[in-house]
């Protein structure tokens, strides 16, 4: 039987080994919310800096404007600063109507919802279904899966996606390998509020941004800020897909419904695929 002083000293470790491991997820989330989102969602590092208009022939591709879709893809977002993600007092103002996005058509049996139609809301939505499917459970590898499985060969590698980004890096700082559950850690994203920043080839080229809160819980700590993700997004014919190409500008991260998300063009979704 273990002595009294050995049992205390025990319950002392294990209380400071929980008690770590909270301060550090919920530590983390601050971080992340204040300098990582920022500077690796919306402004990537030096390394692998923010889309820019190549001065390099576009290759022709039979059919579409690969010209256009580079220009509309690499034009840059409202630049946000790193306080808009927080949490704050939402506003009454509004940056247009509430876009209404329309519920999936082939839901039974996916992974992710698809089956979406051939206009921009219907682009909106799949990126949404993407985007809170691949997010679910904060693992980069469940992204990098929902990522793949929707792009179109030749699409931009994930490896360069701000959510793939701010996910793995908020893993590596808590010390959580990639494809490892943790027992008591939920992470969720869930889409309120997107954007379509613009389209061309007659419809058949959109790209579009989704913004919602980003959320940390780890046994009732909770942490939550806004990230927004655009991606540029084509019709196949059948549905829509990460297109290939170059990457679109990374998204504006601001709280859902604040002033700055109005600022930087977000509108409420509504509709079968929205609240």
């Amino acid at each position: 039987m273990m002595d009294p002083l050995t049992d205390q000293r025990s319950r002392r470790r294990a209380g400071v080994r929980l008690g770590t491991i909270v301060i550090t997820v919920v530590a983390l989330a601050g971080i992340v919310a204040a300098l990582l989102v920022a500077r690796s969602v919306t402004a990537p590092p030096r390394s692998s800096p923010q889309p820019q208009p190549s001065t390099a022939p576009v290759p022709i591709e039979p059919g579409w404007d690969t010209a256009a879709e580079a220009a509309l893809a690499a034009h840059p977002m409202l630049s946000l600063p790193l306080e808009a993600a927080q949490p704050q007092e939402l506003t009454t103002q509004t940056a247009g109507p509430d876009i209404s996005i329309p519920a999936p058509s082939t839901v039974v049996g996916r992974w992710i919802p698809d089956g979406f139609p051939s206009t921009p809301e219907g682009a909106l939505a799949q990126l949404k279904a993407i985007n809170e499917v691949g997010s679910h459970g904060g693992d980069p590898t469940t992204y990098a899966r929902a990522y793949t499985e929707s792009a179109m060969p030749g699409a931009p590698s994930v490896d360069g996606s701000g959510l793939h980004r701010l996910l793995s890096r908020f893993r590596t700082r808590a010390g959580i390998p990639a494809g490892q559950p943790k027992p008591g850690l939920t992470v969720s994203y869930e889409v309120t509020h997107g954007v379509v920043k613009g389209t061309t080839d007659g419809g058949r080229y959109t790209v579009v941004c989704t913004l919602g809160q980003l959320s940390f819980d780890f046994q009732g700590q909770t942490t939550t800020f806004g990230v927004g993700d655009c991606q540029a997004m084509r019709w196949t014919g059948a549905a829509w897909r990460i297109s290939r190409g170059p990457r679109a500008a990374y998204a504006p991260l601001a709280w859902p419904g604040s002033l700055p998300s109005v600022q930087a063009g977000y509108r409420a979704l509504t509709g079968g695929g929205g609240r």
